[in-house]
């Protein structure tokens, strides 16, 4: 059997721990539904992925290592091995530079005052949103995705949160009315 490396990703150090899961639990689990082998580097964050089965499940992999880099937990990112499941990760350098105190503002606009924002947003669009040094992220269906994030975009460009709230209220019948339509044809 050929083994073929799949992809190079760097996490932040201190996301090592996570992807790993307490002793190699998590890694094993990831592993294991990817058909993949990970070589992890603890001190650098480099993570490769070697290919060991099916090549789809091994690319899907790539998403799953990359979205617990972003702060997804484990079982969070597991959910892009389903069907029609993606990542989409925003950076926020485009809205605010690098370190500053505006980048700062940023994060907190997509949080909401005790992360109220954040739950508005996955709850009516039944995605799940990361916020996690300079970037946002989203799991999600190929459709609540996209609302998820015109919404995130919404924020970080300057709308009302009242105005981005009436917004989702609005979509999440029509993303509900979707999904009936696509599951009965």
């Amino acid at each position: 059997m050929e083994f073929v490396g799949v992809g190079d990703i760097k996490i932040p150090v201190e996301r090592v721990p996570v992807l790993i899961g307490r002793e190699g639990t998590t890694k094993k689990k990831i592993e294991k539904l990817g058909n993949v082998w990970l070589n992890i580097d603890s001190e650098t964050g480099e993570v490769k992925i070697i290919q060991t089965g099916d090549p789809i499940l091994a690319s899907v992999t790539v998403g799953v290592v990359q979205a617990i880099g972003r702060g997804f937990s484990p079982e969070r990112a597991q959910y892009l091995y389903n069907d029609g499941f993606q990542l989409i990760v925003i950076p926020l350098r485009e809205f605010a530079k690098s370190g500053s105190r505006r980048i700062t503002q940023v994060r907190g606009r997509v949080i909401g005052r005790e992360g109220r924002t954040r739950k508005i947003i996955e709850e009516l669009t039944s995605t799940y949103v990361s916020v996690y040094g300079d970037t946002v992220s989203i799991i999600g269906d190929y459709l609540s995705i996209n609302y998820s994030k015109e919404a995130i975009m919404k924020l970080l460009n300057g709308s009302k949160h009242k105005t981005v709230y009436k917004y989702l209220e609005h979509l999440s019948r029509e993303i509900r009315f979707k999904k009936i339509e696509e599951t009965f044809g």
